[in-house]
């Protein structure tokens, strides 16, 4: 069983995309690093995209995970919304794909419970755990690189065993 891993978690968006490094060393979690791509409203879609793809692939040159987790999308959203998300997390999976770097997607609800034990948990309380799960200063973080921590931690505690259950195969 893998000791140590570095998940690339990732909430994507158009507008925002937060971003988090999350590492597994053990049974210890830790952030390396942690943020948001921001691209401006007005500016035409591709190249609001291509500025995703060109971010979060600079990001996978720099800190060379080994997977990309990202959060699924949410469908309470307006269509218009949705598709864009859809759009920004294609890009990330074309930028991880290239790379040959597995992706794996987490429903919010898979998320909060791989954090706080509850799938029903509230967006203050998921970004305390993860604060406190990856030793953080109680210094808010922006909400989309909180979010992108999250999903990283949750990957992270699924990664060992889902190699356990691979080699079991």
């Amino acid at each position: 069983m893998q000791s140590s891993v570095n998940v690339l978690g990732i909430d994507p968006g158009l507008a925002n995309t937060g971003y988090g490094l999350v590492a597994r060393r053990g049974a210890r979690f830790v952030a390396l690093d942690g943020g948001v791509v921001t691209t401006r409203a007005g500016v035409a879609m591709e190249q609001r995209l291509s500025e995703i793809f060109a971010e979060v692939d600079a990001l996978m040159e720099r800190h060379r995970p080994d997977a990309v987790a990202l959060e699924d999308l949410f469908f309470g959203q307006n269509a218009r919304s949705a598709f864009a998300v859809g759009q920004a997390r294609g890009v990330v999976m074309l930028a991880a794909g290239r790379r040959g770097i597995p992706c794996a997607s987490y429903t919010p609800q898979q998320v909060k419970q791989a954090v706080c034990g509850s799938g029903r948990a509230a967006k203050d309380q998921v970004a305390r755990m993860v604060c406190a799960v990856l030793g953080l200063p109680d210094e808010p973080l922006p909400d989309h690189a909180t979010d992108a921590l999250a999903v990283g931690v949750c990957h992270a505690n699924h990664a060992p065993l889902a190699s356990a259950m691979a080699a079991a195969r």
